[in-house]
């Protein structure tokens, strides 16, 4: 069973992100603050959940949260700013957001930036203890898949509807075939022999 609440503080904000080994596309954070009272059998950890679960997820999360929040950081920025920070932005944006300003956070890592003077805990493998930090992983996850969704339409060749911008065989395969896209991380290693030249 996932804990409610790692602090005292009423409004508790959970917060993760997804995306972060990808080649290709954003990284997405989403932030979550559920009600003491949140119940559910099925939350946990995104990854060890199926993409149906997820979906069915989703709603509810959105429905039976105080306040959530979902923010973008995209390929540009990754490349400027480095992953990790692109992530730590992702997950201030998301919060952001919220409609109600959270007195605690807590977030899924170990790593994190103070978010105004809101004290913070970071927990490694938090989504995995924590409601409010498996819900802001569902809603992560959801929220990039299907902007990874939309964006294979404009390049099926890669199967991002399938992979997700992850570094598959077959992903880097399409790169090696195609090239590269506007959407690829180019500071990534997106071919592991990327610097090895027949000559």
């Amino acid at each position: 069973m996932l804990a409610s609440k790692y602090s005292n503080f009423e409004l508790e904000c959970g917060t993760d992100e997804a995306g972060r080994g990808c080649l290709a596309g954003p990284v997405t954070a989403a932030a979550v603050i559920l009600p003491n009272t949140f119940a559910n059998s099925i939350l946990n950890d995104s990854k060890q959940l199926s993409e149906n679960k997820r979906e069915l997820l989703k709603p509810i999360i959105e429905l039976e949260s105080l306040s959530f929040g979902i923010a973008h950081v995209f390929q540009e920025e990754i490349d400027k700013i480095n992953i990790l920070n692109a992530s730590i932005l992702a997950m201030h944006k998301s919060i952001d957001k919220l409609c109600r300003i959270p007195e605690f956070i807590i977030i899924d890592g170990n790593k994190f930036k103070p978010y105004k003077k809101i004290p913070f805990e970071t927990i490694i493998k938090g989504d995995g203890k924590y409601l409010s930090i498996a819900a802001a992983s569902v809603l992560a996850k959801t929220y990039r898949d299907e902007y990874m969704n939309n964006i294979h339409e404009e390049f099926p060749m890669y199967n991002w509807k399938q992979n997700k911008g992850y570094p598959t065989k077959e992903h880097r395969e399409a790169i090696k075939k195609y090239g590269i896209t506007k959407y690829h991380r180019k500071t990534f290693r997106l071919l592991p022999e990327q610097l090895q030249f027949d000559l």
